[in-house]
């Protein structure tokens, strides 16, 4: 078993370039190390140097200056044999964030890595290069992670599975001041900063807070990550250039979420922001088995129908017009999907692309900040994935698993285009709950949704050429540590079926 406590945080290294002397008296490694977007020959890795998570200028403590950090990467937990090894500038302007991108490796081998400063080492992380071939791959799949909400033992459990990648689909922090949400039950934590979100300082020290979470840190360094934001790494429901509060300045806020967004995840150069935009949308090819297409959901869309929330009798919400991915990337999306010569293609997303009636009896009640609220466009892309190799849509937001079939005519399961997996949250809405004879009935009026879950958790799937495995795991609390974690379904995918069994 990988365990990155192995590493020697915080020792003194006294090799070439590492004088005994430390300007840093204290570890700057508090945030953890992480891996992501993964190659066949190279991968992206991340550290941020932090002092004080919850430094009030953002800084995590850090001097205004500059620091070099050297980043090695190894075959082997123990570092007797170095590949890759090099020297990076954790900038005070950047938060003192690193971003490396080694190349040239071996496809499809387990590697690890490492980072040390001013005489300490971080701890060591797990990552892996993608497959040349059509390898297996086991995989997690997590979402919605509010720190107040309760512990991150979800993220613990996950990485004691050791998948080989992560995919998290958003509201990887929230920015809401200290008890601006509260779960059902209270809050068990509470953020710092005494106010929501709002500065490059504010966002800055928010994400450090949250990468002090030693679980969170164990599910970074157990394997690399493919990331996307959803709403909350910015605001609640925003919706492109819309601010759902009307809060003035939205654009220099939303450019500051973006900066500090970037400086605390494991994203290559490529997605660095220019302002108030920021490019999420990208592809990450695991050999030739699958291909994962991980999709913006904010940042183009049109604003929520119907002033937004759970409603019936919207007919804005059917307007052929209106986008959420926005043509460019609506046309990038299918386009890709065209050309994918992968085995599966898994569309990494933030919101429920299913249809969901909320509404027991006659009528309709629909979320229109999800695909409901954007029927026309689903319909266009639903009818584009028929003709699609397997395609898996993977979902975060709804803070509770469903497994669902996807049909580009509403109701008729001869339109089969896809299946929807959906995770529940890390943390978000505390511990949960089990209402079995709600969920029935909900099943009952969406019969193409097979199974919903409210317990937090995560899915675990392993995926072959013949067929996807999804385990969806919950966790029967988080408002105390120490909840094992247990299937609570298990949904087949055979490959050419877009079905579950």
């Amino acid at each position: 078993m990988f365990l990155s406590s192995v590493a020697a945080g915080g020792l003194l290294l006294t090799g070439a370039g590492y004088a005994p002397t430390r300007s840093l008296r204290q570890d700057p490694f508090g945030a953890g190390v992480a891996s992501g977007d993964p190659s066949a020959d190279g991968f992206v890795l991340w550290t941020r140097l932090v002092l004080d998570p919850l430094g009030l200028n953002g800084r995590g403590g850090m001097p205004s200056r500059d620091y070099d950090v050297q980043w090695q990467v190894a075959t082997d937990e123990r570092f007797a044999d170095i590949v890759r090894t090099g020297t990076e500038t954790a900038s005070w302007r950047a938060a003192h964030s690193v971003h490396v991108e080694p190349a040239g490796l071996q496809a499809g081998r387990e590697y690890f890595y490492r980072f040390r400063t001013d005489g300490h080492v971080s701890p060591v992380g797990r990552t892996r290069t993608s497959p040349a071939g059509m390898s297996a791959l086991s995989f997690a799949i997590a979402a919605c992670a509010h720190y107040e909400h309760g512990y991150y033992t979800a993220y613990k459990r996950l990485a004691e599975q050791e998948p080989e990648l992560v995919v998290h689909l958003g509201d990887y922090m929230y920015e809401y001041q200290p008890d601006g949400y509260t779960a059902p039950g209270g809050n068990i934590r509470q953020h710092s900063g005494g106010h929501k979100c709002a500065t490059l300082a504010d966002y800055r020290m928010r994400h450090a807070q949250y990468k002090s979470d030693p679980d969170l840190q164990a599910a970074h360094a157990v394997a690399p990550w493919l990331v996307a934001f959803d709403d909350h790494e910015i605001e609640n429901n925003w919706a492109g250039s819309k601010s759902s509060s009307g809060a003035p300045a939205f654009e220099r806020r939303r450019a500051n979420a973006f900066q500090a967004y970037y400086e605390n995840m494991p994203l290559r150069r490529s997605s660095i922001p220019h302002g108030a935009a920021i490019k999420i949308n990208r592809r990450v090819t695991w050999g030739g088995l699958a291909q994962f297409h991980l999709l913006d959901t904010r940042q183009f869309r049109d604003d929520q129908a119907c002033e937004d929330g759970v409603r019936m009798g919207c007919d804005d919400r059917l307007d052929a017009g209106r986008t959420l991915l926005g043509a460019d990337q609506h046309r990038w999306l299918l386009d890709g999907l065209g050309r994918s010569g992968a085995r599966w293609n898994l569309i990494g997303q933030q919101i429920i692309m299913a249809q969901k009636d909320f509404k027991l009896g006659p009528g309709n009640e629909v979320n229109l900040d999800s695909w409901d609220g954007y029927a026309a466009e689903r319909t266009s892309l639903l009818k584009g994935l028929r003709g699609v190799a397997n395609p898996v849509v993977l979902t975060g937001d709804a803070h509770m698993h469903h497994a669902a079939e996807l049909y580009a005519d509403p109701g008729d399961p001869d339109t089969k285009a896809a299946v929807e997996l959906v995770t529940s949250s890390i943390a978000s809405d505390g511990d949960g709950y089990r209402d079995t004879e709600r969920t029935a009935a909900t099943l009952a009026e969406n019969p193409h949704i097979s199974y919903i879950d409210q317990r937090r958790g995560y899915i675990m799937a392993r995926l072959t050429q013949d067929e996807l495995i999804a385990d969806f795991r919950t966790l029967d609390y988080i408002s105390r540590r120490g909840a094992p974690a247990r299937t609570s379904a298990r949904f087949t995918i055979p490959s050419d079926e877009r079905s579950l069994v």
